[in-house]
């Protein structure tokens, strides 16, 4: 019996070798205040078929302990992208109501460390959605994979990830013009990835999304 053939990853060099992801425009960017603005954003939100998803966490540098994330919440539609910061979370009513509208597909990466936080501060659960990490892995590769190597392998771009970004305090606002970029990109990626395989591979949604 031959072992079984994976399909190679690409390395980071050849991933920053590629050409740049084409991320939003920093005017498609909506960092909300206010619970004026959770409303109004999701009335857009609301009309949207699939929605890309992330969060992020203020990074904890000690074992198993809870950093009471998330601190921040992205989704984004095809042209847009609304962050929504830890203060706007608990117990808003219509984000809630987006999160689990059953006519809208949640898309994103690892998921399952995000549903469960996410459920502890809003009260409901993400549904429905779909993990493109194993979505990706099924195209014949031996591990899952996060959202910059899915860009190169799916878009054939390179989605610039800094780790200074990426472990900086997510709690602490006024957030960085960068942050505010770094996180609506990663929304706006995952949607972009799974936009391109209904197109390449629709196959691998059969079972749903």
């Amino acid at each position: 019996m031959q072992p079984h053939s994976y399909l190679p990853r690409p390395s980071k060099q050849q991933i920053r070798d590629l050409p740049a992801f084409a991320g939003l425009k920093p005017e498609n960017i909506h960092m909300l205040i206010s619970g004026n603005d959770v409303a109004a954003a999701c009335q857009i939100l609301g009309q949207a078929d699939v929605l890309g998803f992330d969060t992020e966490s203020k990074p904890s540098f000690v074992a198993n302990q809870s950093t009471g994330g998330p601190h921040l919440l992205q989704l984004a539609t095809d042209k847009e992208a609304f962050l929504f910061s830890a203060a706007l979370l608990e117990g808003n009513a219509h984000l809630a109501a987006i999160i689990q509208a059953e006519h809208i597909l949640k898309v994103g990466f690892g998921l399952r460390s995000d549903r469960g936080p996410l459920q502890h501060k809003l009260g409901v659960a993400l549904t429905p959605c779909v993990d493109l990490a194993k979505v990706v892995k099924s195209l014949g590769y031996k591990d899952q994979v996060g959202v910059q190597a899915a860009v190169a392998i799916v878009l054939k771009q390179y989605l610039p990830k800094s780790k200074h970004i990426s472990t900086s305090n997510w709690a602490r606002l006024p957030l960085s013009t960068a942050q505010i970029a770094y996180a609506a990109n990663d929304a706006y990626a995952s949607l972009c990835v799974y936009r391109q395989l209904r197109l390449s591979a629709p196959q691998l949604f059969i079972n749903g999304g």
